[in-house]
């Protein structure tokens, strides 16, 4: 099943790169649903009570919403905040390093959290309802600076994009926003290396949260590799889509990256 995902993952990337230069519109129109899209799941997985249309509304025109806490709202606008400055990253060749990492946490956090913003915690963390055992706090310095030195070496490929995801909720560096930070990690990656950003839906919340704790409690990446793929292969699709409909009425530029 792998084998096949991969391939036609590889097949529809060819395909988008035949398609580049990308219309400015056409490119324009894709983030602006994605910064929505990735803002909205990526916070609702993590318990955050804004609807897909009220995210859209927060970040989009600043309205607030009523019923809706403050910290709701905080959230959404940490998030598309941290992700345009990952798309600002993502078209510069800068190394990453845990420098990145921790910037992308201090964003994600900066309103709705800024006591614990691009710090490490010096506390035991815990994953709700996991077996996962997490590294000691003492660890978490020395863990990063591995991190960080491995994503210096490494190439924008989808692999290293999943496995820089994995350590990273694995090392669970931060008190909160682990997940959050992870997943922008893991969309720099994909999108430095010209691939759409992969969305972690939350209807995908348990299928996702079981495939990272089956590869930390028996380092079996099998159902974590599928999940991810698996997204990536639809986001793909969908964004083929879009871009082919695109070419045939604004024609193309110099734009090349989501």
């Amino acid at each position: 099943m792998l084998t096949t995902i991969l391939q036609r993952i590889k097949s529809n990337k060819a395909e988008l790169d035949r398609l580049r230069p990308f219309s400015v519109a056409a490119l324009t129109e894709l983030q602006k649903y994605y910064d929505v899209e990735l803002t909205y799941t990526s916070n609702a997985i993590e318990g955050n009570r804004l609807t897909h249309r009220e995210t859209a509304e927060v970040i989009e025109h600043g309205i607030t919403v009523g019923g809706k806490s403050l910290r709701d709202h905080l959230e959404a606008v940490d998030h598309y905040d941290a992700l345009r400055w990952m798309r600002s990253l993502a078209q510069e060749s800068t190394c990453l390093d845990k420098r990145v990492v921790c910037e992308l946490h201090r964003r994600i956090v900066a309103r709705s959290q800024p006591e614990i913003a691009g710090r490490y915690s010096h506390h035991a963390r815990r994953i709700a309802g996991s077996r996962v055992v997490l590294p000691n706090p003492l660890k978490v310095p020395v863990l990063m600076e591995e991190l960080g030195a491995w994503l210096q070496k490494v190439d924008a490929t989808p692999e290293t994009a999943f496995e820089a995801h994995f350590r990273l909720a694995a090392i669970h560096p931060f008190s909160d926003g682990n997940g959050r930070t992870a997943r922008l990690l893991m969309n720099l990656i994909l999108i430095r290396g010209g691939y759409p950003p992969v969305v972690v839906r939350p209807e995908d919340r348990i299928d996702y949260l079981d495939s990272l704790e089956r590869a930390s409690l028996t380092d079996d990446r099998s159902s974590y590799e599928r999940f991810m793929y698996g997204r990536l292969d639809a986001v793909l699709v969908d964004c083929l889509s879009a871009l082919k409909e695109s070419v045939d009425v604004n024609g193309k530029c110099s734009d090349t990256r989501f």
